[in-house]
């Protein structure tokens, strides 16, 4: 196990340097989706074995006796997935993969001190707040640290180059020192970086960190400073204590200070006990004066007022977040067709291109120092619109639907896991919590981290409206924003996808498309459609584990083979009119959360023993939500 994960590690590494190593590794992906599609098979069918009780979850796959045409079927897609694996093995060999064994990616990042304070817009406010922090007189042993904390792109170091240089700071500290530590939190290196700060490029590389701290403390004779710790990623409480405590000895402890940036709140709660300073975005009004600045010459912009009424609407795009200004007032610098303006206003950012330094490769590197459970987690979100208000409820049942979330602890549940993820995602600020409702929260995500998601999520996942020229035969997860799309290349031939979220209305012909094509399907929402009725082919999709009915008033009933999604987990029928239950519903072992419109008395029939997830059945009083 341990070498199949350090190839893995070492494959992901590599590919974004290698063409031939990425579609091989979507190749693989693939394959992973298929033999899961069949372990699945295995699964489902276990639980249509009608030597189950009704009420009893299937554990041990082995202990089940298949039909032989199951089984023979199943043999048959073994054997092709192994096929397939010793096939892409050769192309794999050849690339010579798991040398690399360390489990977190390493970022060489550079910055520096200086900046021009002309080039700074809209930040005085925020650069005022933070001097105001440094000269506050400490009342603590340790030394205060400043934590500031915002998407990448926001200008976290750019308002703390502009803090570091202002005459009252350098007045006030007699010494300074910048060190930017990217993702190597290592203390020997951190202490040969500032002591080669302070002296100015003396030679310590091969002292001890004994002699390290003793070097340090003559250097700094007793003096109050101030450190920039810049892009700091490191998690581990225990290297940040070592870190700080070697300074205790040091004197000036008072009045000297720490500025940290970071792009996680948890960075900020481990190395500071005080509120972090969250930066928020620019003001439109400034982001058009970046925009111009980094658009045209001097002055130039007044010679072309048709471009800046383009520039304002493509401004808007970027949500207040400089490096994405400055990235497309640069693809347009020296360009005046209006052509060129409107294809830039009217693309995707991430279809852009761009260089290192540029908006989409610097919020990757907030992608790439996830967790690979977090990352598939963050890139499935792709599949909601900019803008939207996530419910955690809906989007932890999606994830669990698609078997995303680790297995629980003891003593946990599904959902608990659920909930740790999107604490995670949050406090790594590519999500942002709206309200809190006790049993769930809302949250939203910022329009950049959303094009992030649909950079890294393309070969998966898939936003189809009346636009869409192409979709990938590989795609597995679909959103449909538009009607009349099945027009769209290669939709039809589609055979593995896995969830459908339709936000329109939805045609006939599209509706039986994702019933008879679409049989590993395990997330069907079909919210707000004019559907009057469910076909009776619904049963056939073995796989489904969360459907989504709410508001199709028009259905007054269900399918008798309703009673053949044993895997649903979640069913949402809020709205629908119905005048009663299928038979055998009891059958639906795994459901776990049920929104329902319908008069209690026809939930006599579902008999103690049965929907044992629903765990607050037969209370009724927050899993299962009545509208009577």
């Amino acid at each position: 196990m341990h070498n199949i994960k350090a190839v893995l590690l070492d494959a992901e590494r590599q590919q974004q340097q290698n063409e031939k190593l990425r579609l091989c590794m979507w190749k693989l992906r693939d394959i992973f989706y298929d033999a899961e599609d069949v372990i699945d098979d295995f699964y489902c069918e276990a639980l249509r074995n009608p030597n189950h009780h009704n009420n009893e979850k299937v554990r041990f796959l082995a202990s089940c006796c298949f039909p032989f045409s199951f089984s023979l079927n199943m043999g048959h897609k073994i054997k092709e997935i192994n096929k397939r694996l010793n096939k892409l093995a050769t192309e794999w060999n050849s690339f010579n993969l798991g040398q690399y064994t360390n489990i977190r990616h390493v970022f060489h990042r550079q910055t520096h001190s200086f900046v021009h304070s002309s080039d700074v817009i809209g930040r005085d406010a925020d650069k005022e707040n933070i001097i105001d922090l440094l000269m506050k007189p400490s009342e603590d042993w340790n030394i205060p640290v400043i934590p500031i904390v915002g998407i990448g792109g926001l200008g976290k170091t750019t308002l703390t180059q502009l803090v570091y240089n202002d005459y009252r700071v350098t007045r006030f500290f007699p010494f300074k020192i910048w060190i930017c530590v990217s993702d190597e939190f290592d203390l020997p290196r951190l202490l040969k970086l500032i002591i080669q700060s302070l002296s100015k490029g003396e030679k310590c590389d091969d002292l001890s960190v004994e002699a390290l701290q003793t070097c340090l403390r003559n250097l700094l004779h007793d003096e109050k400073f101030l450190l920039v710790l810049d892009d700091v990623w490191n998690e581990n409480r225990v290297k940040w204590i070592e870190f700080r405590d070697l300074f205790r000895s040091m004197g000036g402890l008072s009045e000297s200070k720490i500025i940290v940036t970071t792009r996680s709140l948890k960075v900020a709660s481990i190395m500071s006990s005080t509120c972090p300073y969250e930066l928020k975005g620019l003001p439109h009004e400034d982001c058009l004066i970046l925009f111009t600045k980094w658009a045209f010459n001097d002055g130039d912009e007044s010679r072309h007022p048709n471009l800046m009424r383009i520039g304002e609407e493509i401004v808007k795009k970027c949500k207040g977040v400089p490096l994405a200004v400055r990235t497309l007032g640069s693809l347009l610098f020296s360009k005046t067709d209006a052509s060129e303006w409107i294809s830039i206003r009217d693309s995707e950012i991430w279809r852009l291109e761009q260089s290192e330094n540029d908006i989409l490769p610097v919020l990757k590197l907030s992608y790439n120092h996830l967790p690979s459970h977090l990352q598939r987690c963050l890139a499935f979100l792709s599949l909601y619109k900019k803008d939207e208000i996530y419910n955690s409820n809906e989007v932890i049942q999606f994830w669990m639907a698609n078997d995303l979330l680790e297995h629980p602890k003891q003593k946990q549940e599904w959902e608990d896991v659920g909930d740790r993820y999107l604490n995670e995602l949050q406090s790594r600020c590519l999500i942002q919590k709206e309200k809190d409702y006790g049993m769930y929260c809302t949250f939203k995500m910022h329009d950049l981290i959303h094009d992030l998601t649909l950079d890294v999520s393309q070969k998966e996942c898939k936003t189809v409206n009346s636009q869409t020229e192409l979709v990938d035969r590989n795609v597995r997860h679909l959103s449909f924003t538009d009607e009349k799309l099945l027009k769209v290349p290669h939709l039809k031939k589609l055979k593995n996808v896995r969830t459908v979220i339709v936000r329109e209305v939805l045609e006939e012909s599209l509706r039986h498309l994702c019933v008879s094509k679409f049989k590993y399907l395990r997330v069907l929402r079909l919210r707000d459609s004019h559907l009057t009725v469910l076909p009776n082919s619904i049963g056939t999709l073995k796989h489904l584990r969360d459907l989504d009915l709410t508001n199709c008033r028009n259905i007054k009933e269900l399918p008798s083979s309703f009673d053949q999604l044993r895997c649903l987990q979640t069913l949402r029928m809020r709205g629908v009119p119905l005048m009663q239950l299928p038979c055998n519903m009891e059958s639906l072992i795994e459901l776990r959360y049920l929104e329902i419109t319908i008069k209690a008395s026809h939930l006599k029939e579902i008999g103690p023993g049965c929907w044992t997830s629903l765990h607050t059945w037969p209370f009724m009083n927050v899993t299962i939500r009545m509208f009577i």
